[in-house]
C-alpha cells in the first residue's frame, strides 16, 4: 500500500452510517472512493454520496455507490478531497483540473471538509509551487487579467494539453493561470481576487479545511484546524 492509498483509507475510517459524503477528483480522491466501496460491500455501511465531478462521479458508479445530484443537497456531512499545495494556516490551493466551482460549493457546503495530501503538498505560502487558476468569464478575461495585475499577478489563460485551444471548463469558463511575484499570504490573496467582477472562482482554498491528513513515510499526520 502506497501513501496516497493509505491515507484515503485512513479518511474513509471517518465516514458514519446515513452520511452524505462529498468526493473529490484526482489519484487520492479515486483511492477514497475505492476504500468507502469496500467499506460499503465488507461492513454494509449505508451513505451516498455526490460528486465534485464527471470523473469521481463515473468512478462511484463503476463501483455501485450510491449517488446523488448536487442540485439536490442542501449540505452535507462529509467532503474529502486533495490538495496542490497546503500552507501552514490550512489554505489551500486547489484547481489544477477544471471544477473549482463544484470543488468549492462542496468544502462550503460540508459540515466537515478533509485534505489528504502527502509530504510534498505542503508550502510555506499558497502559489510557491504553481501558479493559482482563476476560472473567468470569457467575455470578461482581459477585463480580469489587467485587474489581477494590478495586485501583483502575472497570468496567460491556460492552454490545452496538445496546445491546440483555450481550456474550457464544464460550465463554459476559462481558465487564467496567475503567479505572484509578492509573498501575500494566501488569505490576503483570496480576498482580493474575490474582490475582482469577473472572476467565478478561482483556487484558493481559505477558511474551509478542517483537518489535513498527511501522508509520510507509512505515517499519517492529522493536522486540524
Amino acid at each position: 500500500m502506497n501513501d496516497k492509498q493509505r491515507v484515503a483509507e485512513h479518511a474513509a475510517q471517518q465516514v458514519k452510517p446515513g452520511m452524505i459524503v462529498g468526493l473529490g477528483t484526482g489519484s487520492t480522491a479515486n483511492f477514497f472512493i475505492e476504500a468507502l466501496a469496500r467499506r460499503r460491500s465488507q461492513e454494509g455501511l449505508k451513505f451516498k454520496v455526490v460528486s465534485s465531478s464527471v470523473v469521481s462521479a463515473n468512478k462511484a458508479k463503476q463501483l455501485g455507490l450510491p449517488m446523488l445530484g448536487m442540485e439536490h443537497i442542501d449540505g452535507l456531512d462529509l467532503y474529502v478531497d486533495g490538495a496542490d499545495e497546503v500552507s501552514p494556516d490550512l489554505t489551500l490551493l486547489k484547481g489544477r483540473g477544471y471544477d473549482l466551482v463544484r470543488e468549492k460549493l462542496l468544502a462550503k457546503a460540508a459540515d466537515s471538509f478533509l485534505v489528504l495530501i502527502d509530504a510534498s503538498k505542503k508550502v510555506k505560502r499558497i502559489g510557491e509551487n504553481f501558479p493559482i487558476p482563476i476560472e473567468v468569464n470569457p467575455f470578461a478575461w482581459r477585463l480580469v487579467q489587467h485587474s489581477v495585475a494590478a495586485i501583483g499577478g502575472h497570468g496567460s489563460l491556460r492552454q490545452t494539453a496538445n496546445q491546440d485551444g483555450l481550456v474550457v471548463t464544464s460550465h463554459g469558463s476559462l481558465v487564467l493561470d496567475v503567479a505572484f511575484e509578492s509573498t501575500l499570504d494566501g488569505k490576503t490573496l483570496n480576498e482580493r481576487l474575490n474582490a475582482i467582477p469577473g472572476i467565478v472562482e478561482h483556487g484558493i482554498f481559505s477558511g474551509l479545511t478542517r483537518a489535513v491528513f498527511c501522508a509520510h513515510d507509512g505515517q499519517i499526520e492529522e493536522h486540524w484546524s
